[in-house]
């Protein structure tokens, strides 16, 4: 009995490998956490939250804050947990990275399972945005870069920016952009000087004889081919963001034993040394 308890006072110690590793890994992602912040009351201040709630449905900035706030609580306790030695913040900090691994994992179980319905939704909040391409300029880029990027234009096709007031192509429309479409709808060569009306009156041409200067397919299609054709990588970052939870929950877990460990170890030594009769 004694032996054993020998052995364990050899083992029963806080590794500061473990300790100063799990303070390195929060210290990180905490300072992730503040450049989130600042980055959402940036884009908080500068921008009108009504125009992004009405451009997406959902305030990217207010987004960016709660998650901000969230990974910074959590990290803090983290921190603060390793340096401390408490077993209270620790616990805090493992259960809410398991939860946010787990919330993870069943969004991507339902977003699989439910696909068409996550699409559809999709398609609404890009169709959604087309109609305020011109209230917002980071709005009118982004959607740019993809329509260039993936080759696309539109949602569902090129006939979705009718539904935008200066491209719509009813006859009182007295918009100079009537019936057209974003420039960054042509289909460009590199070679060629970008023209920023080459899409000028496609939405009146037919189909096949639009689609020889425009991409008539829309962007929801493009992104689920590159979806299907790239879900290696996708996976692979999946994979990667969720190792460095995995990380935190197992590290916070072996630092949480072995403070326990510590803990029964020296309340057995004060037993011992109390009791004259043991």
């Amino acid at each position: 009995m004694c032996g054993k308890r020998g052995r364990d006072e050899d083992f029963s110690h806080v590794s500061p490998v473990v300790k100063y590793a799990l303070f390195l890994f929060n210290f990180i992602f905490w300072l992730i956490a503040m450049t989130m912040i600042a980055i959402g009351v940036y884009a908080r201040v500068e921008k009108h939250a009504e125009t992004a709630l009405a451009c997406l449905s959902v305030d990217p900035a207010l987004m960016l804050l709660v998650i901000g706030v969230l990974m910074f609580i959590i990290t803090f306790c983290g921190c603060v947990g390793s340096l401390r030695e408490n077993i209270c913040l620790l616990q805090f900090f493992c259960i809410s990275l398991t939860i946010i691994f787990l919330l993870q994992l069943v969004a991507g179980v339902l977003g699989f399972v439910f696909s068409d319905k996550a699409r559809n939704k999709v398609t609404k909040i890009v169709t959604n945005a087309i109609v305020h391409y011109r209230e917002d300029i980071d709005l009118q880029n982004l959607i740019d870069f993809g329509q260039k990027e993936f080759g696309c234009c539109g949602a569902v096709s090129y006939g979705d920016w009718s539904k935008n007031m200066y491209f719509n192509c009813t006859p009182s429309n007295p918009s100079r952009e009537r019936c057209s479409v974003p420039f960054s709808c042509c289909i460009i060569t590199k070679d060629k000087v970008i023209n920023t009306m080459c899409g000028q009156g496609m939405q009146e041409m037919e189909y096949i004889k639009a689609g020889d200067y425009i991409y008539t397919n829309g962007c929801i299609d493009k992104v689920v081919d590159w979806i299907h054709s790239n879900l290696f990588l996708l996976g692979g970052i999946a994979l990667g963001l969720a190792i460095p939870q995995l990380v935190g929950i197992v590290l916070s877990q072996i630092l949480i034993n072995q403070i326990k460990d510590q803990i029964e170890l020296q309340n057995y030594k004060f037993l011992h040394r109390t009791d004259p009769w043991r």
